[in-house]
């Protein structure tokens, strides 16, 4: 079988090459019109771009380096399948690397991302990031950059979130309106974006119901599981929550564990809410209730974003971009009322 060119889709088309080869690229300059002709001919034709072809023509390396905290945290892991869903049927590879919580090793990770000389990156910040210089240093080497999920307010970049502040006043509200007042906030390190986020939807839900905001409800954790564990024996025993909203998959899970461990019953005794991306929360025992990140559109949005800056001409004058994605609630037994 004879490999398609992007000649032979401009010669049956009757367009010229540069206008097909835009137009898979997903270029701006190229009308949806036009996109829609050519991709619909390419599937048809069984066309696949030649990675190696196009980086020697265009002088880049048709790869985007991303970089998580953790791959095995599902909501990354889906973040990744996303970004590669788009980088794929854009032309380019996608170089991934885990900061595993490490600031210095989100430096490391970066040196060797430019050094592979890709065209951009996607960062996702290690809960032990608080100084970005060496972001603010890939924007004057003119390296595209997009944040998403942890982001920070220290540095002008595209970034794309999930509207935390929304998820986190709706699950509180939940709690509310099933009848419970002392509501905890079990979350992540105070560094985090997300944490703020979170944390001030939680304070809003109170205040509109008129609930005094009580601070020895509000535990920050870190990734270790016995922590978690450690912190809601502590709680239950010490500050005697009705509800506890939880800020990330993992800490719903290490939390979920340490309650039923104790033998609280849940919902009756204690009703719990995460705010997870977890595949799984309708299989535990209670099933649980959660505010639902969707990961996967996350990931789609800020590769778009990125491989529009890569691909854009007049990048001097781009309008930097935050994009939040809506959260969904799904109530389940763990705090129904």
């Amino acid at each position: 079988m004879e490999t398609v060119t992007i000649k032979d889709i401009a010669k049956a088309l009757n367009l010229s090459t540069s206008t097909v080869s835009r137009a898979l690229r997903g270029s701006y300059e190229i009308n949806a019109e036009t996109k829609r002709l050519v991709m619909e001919y390419a599937e048809k034709v069984n066309y696949s771009p030649n990675p190696i072809a196009l980086s020697l023509k265009e002088n880049k390396s048709r790869a985007i380096g991303v970089i998580v905290p953790e791959i095995a945290n599902n909501f990354f892991s889906q973040a990744i399948n996303g970004i590669e869903d788009v980088a794929n049927k854009r032309g380019y590879h996608v170089v991934i690397f885990q900061s595993h919580e490490s600031y210095q090793r989100e430096i490391t990770n970066i040196q060797h991302i430019i050094a592979r000389k890709v065209d951009g990156l996607l960062i996702s910040l290690s809960g032990q990031t608080n100084d970005v210089s060496h972001l603010q240093e890939i924007q004057l080497k003119k390296l595209p950059l997009v944040l998403f999920d942890r982001v920070s307010d220290k540095i002008d970049a595209h970034k794309v979130v999930a509207d935390n502040f929304d998820g986190a006043f709706k699950a509180t509200e939940h709690l509310i309106l099933s009848g419970r007042r002392r509501i905890a906030h079990i979350t992540s390190p105070s560094l985090l974006s997300i944490t703020k986020e979170r944390l001030m939807g939680y304070q809003a839900a109170l205040e509109k119901y008129q609930i005094p905001y009580d601070e020895s409800l509000v535990k920050y954790c870190g990734f270790e599981p016995e922590e978690a564990k450690n912190l809601i024996f502590n709680l239950i025993n010490e500050q005697k929550p009705d509800a506890i909203f939880t800020t990330s998959d993992r800490l719903a899970l290490d939390c979920f564990s340490a309650v039923k461990e104790q033998e609280i019953l849940i919902p009756e005794e204690l009703s719990f809410i995460g705010f997870t991306n977890l595949k799984v929360a309708h299989l535990l025992a209670p099933s649980l209730s959660t505010i639902v990140q969707p990961a996967f559109e996350i990931g789609q949005t800020a590769a778009e974003l990125l491989l529009d800056s890569i691909e854009r001409k007049q990048n001097n004058i781009e309008q930097f971009r935050t994009i939040k994605i809506p959260t969904e609630m799904v109530v389940r037994k763990s705090s129904e009322i």
